[in-house]
């Protein structure tokens, strides 16, 4: 029997409490943003200085004339602290992930949704003070930290798109959880912001300061004050956290209390309660119900399951190795000259600035503007292909041009990569896992998903990052080199496209209740894989029976 109040929810005018729950929901991954990407300006300060040995010009007590001056731009940090640095925060959001989506499942989205967001700002608080001030101390401090922050990261990811998806209308719902995503390109714009500030506030006061100098003690406070700054965000969101109510289909889909569900939307929505109020009674047994990862379960949503956590897999190699991009442009633009520590952050800084505002930002809220329009499918293989050209475009080339031309021309490309896949797949992976599934498995398969794709994450961040070498540098071994890994990426790109055109469910245009009709697995796993997606509307609803 369908609900009155679901069919209310689905039919919703689009009003205030939509925008109040994008910006409560979003800040967790504005939030997420602001810590990731103020990492490497914060590499560059704790290089230097906690590794000054490696980024002081040689002693002249022999003739040194053929040697090189070293580059007092960059942080001299070895590799393999690089790699563990950022490899540890993304484990936590592996673990987050799974963690946290189960039990919005089995205890409810908004119990657990506030312990998320205070993992944050206790992870960001504690990566500021980081206890001591020797290297290895402050390294292990930081990086256990961050492996919290991590945690909470990854549980904000399924409880925010569920919670966004639960609440909007059938009309607009992907534009609304594309518009919470899309608070990761505030964050990214933030977070280069106030580093760009601190970093110069804190220059000023060191002016008298020569680029050959030793860094100053002060910033060993700097940088500890832009990873504490991002709490503030998350910490001003955590009463309305609290005071949201449970969603509506959670309420009574999973616990069975449908009158309360109608009493907590008309409270927070213009609802009135007479509208919504069930003509009959209702039954007083439970659906039948199976448990996650039952063949039932298998046959009815694994292959979903599959085409989420494949895709998010494949689009976080891609994304995250955005690492390689990065070396390549820092090392480029902004090794001409010495610079004081903070001022090698600053320009570092204004980079990710300059590339949120004019790529990142824009990609998101295209897909906020389009997503509804063109349906999740199609906006997922666009981006996949696009990023696969762009890909393409700079690895086959690689050497012989662009390593000795990183101009505008690279900076453009660069600048498509991050906007088709924030056009793309970046921001539908996150979408279409939080519409698929029955309410009652809705947060885990989001959170599996998601885990799944920070998998690819470290592949990406981590491997590609060590590969992309074709000699011994910056100490880093000899790989395969950045051509090979660039036409690598492209090649997963096309993977994903043709996953995505195999596998992926349009959700668009459907409630959540029809998205998650029962359908006999085995006939639509066939018609799937020859990529006869449009028919899963007309077969579910003549033989399925509501999985919540």
């Amino acid at each position: 029997m369908a609900l009155k109040v679901l069919s209310a929810l689905d039919a919703a005018r689009t009003q205030y409490y939509h925008f109040k729950a994008i910006i409560i929901a979003g800040m967790g991954l504005f939030t997420d943003a602001y810590d990731l990407f103020c990492i490497p300006p914060i590499m560059i300060l704790i290089g230097r200085i906690y590794y000054p040995e490696d980024s002081q010009i040689p002693a002249p007590d022999a003739d040194q004339s053929h040697i090189p001056a070293p580059d007092n731009d960059q942080s001299h940090i070895p590799a393999p602290v690089v790699s563990t640095m950022v490899a540890i925060a993304l484990l936590g959001t592996v673990i987050g992930k799974v963690v946290f989506g189960r039990y919005g499942d089995l205890i409810g989205r908004r119990r657990v949704y506030g312990f998320a967001l205070l993992l944050m700002v206790l992870g960001s608080i504690g990566c500021g003070f980081s206890i001591c001030t020797t290297r290895s101390c402050v390294l292990g401090s930081l990086g256990f930290f961050r492996f919290v922050l991590g945690v909470g990261i990854g549980g904000d990811y399924p409880l925010s798109a569920t919670i966004m998806s639960e609440f909007a209308n059938k009309r607009t719902r992907g534009a609304f959880i594309a518009a919470v995503f899309s608070m990761q390109g505030f964050g990214i714009l933030a977070s280069s912001v106030v580093t760009m500030v601190v970093c110069t506030a804190f220059g000023r006061a060191s002016r008298h300061l020569a680029p050959t100098d030793p860094t100053p003690p002060e910033a060993d406070i700097a940088w500890r004050l832009i990873l504490m700054l991002g709490a503030i965000p998350a910490a001003m969101t955590f009463y309305w956290r609290m005071m949201m109510p449970e969603t509506a289909r959670y309420t009574a889909l999973v616990e069975q209390n449908v009158l309360q569900a109608a009493k907590d939307m008309e409270r927070v929505m213009d609802v009135p309660l007479s509208q919504i109020a069930e003509d009959q009674p209702l039954p007083s047994s439970p659906p039948p119900s199976y448990p996650l990862f039952s063949r039932q379960f298998l046959r009815r949503h694994g292959r979903d399951l599959f085409s989420c956590a494949c895709a998010w897999f494949l689009l976080d190699i891609v994304f995250y190795s955005s690492n390689l991009f990065q070396s390549q442009i820092y090392t480029r633009f902004l090794s001409n000259q010495k610079r004081t520590a903070y001022d090698a952050a600053f320009e570092v800084a204004k980079l990710q600035a300059i590339v949120a505002a004019c790529s990142t930002i824009p990609g998101y809220w295209a897909t906020v503007y389009f997503i509804d329009r063109m349906g999740r499918v199609k906006l997922q293989m666009m981006g996949f292909f696009c990023m696969a050209l762009v890909y393409v475009a700079l690895g086959v080339p690689y050497y012989d041009y662009w390593n000795k031309h990183t101009n505008k021309g690279f900076m453009i490309l660069y600048g498509l990569a991050f906007f088709f896949a924030n056009f793309g797949p970046n921001t539908t992976t996150f979408i279409v896992p939080a519409e698929l599934f029955p309410a009652r498995f809705r947060s885990t398969c989001h959170g599996i998903s998601g885990a799944a794709g920070k998998v690819g994450a470290i592949i990406g961040a981590i491997g590609f990052l060590w590969a992309s070498h074709n000699k011994e540098e910056d100490g880093y071994p000899k790989a395969i080199g950045m051509m090979v890994s660039l036409i690598i990426l492209g090649g997963v790109c096309i993977v994903g496209t043709v996953m995505t055109y195999l596998f992926t469910t349009e959700t668009a245009g459907r409630s959540l209740e029809e998205n998650e009709k029962e359908e006999d697995g085995k006939e639509m796993g066939i018609l799937r894989c020859f990529g006869y997606n449009g028919l899963r509307s007309r077969l579910s609803t003549s033989d399925g029976v509501d999985a919540a």
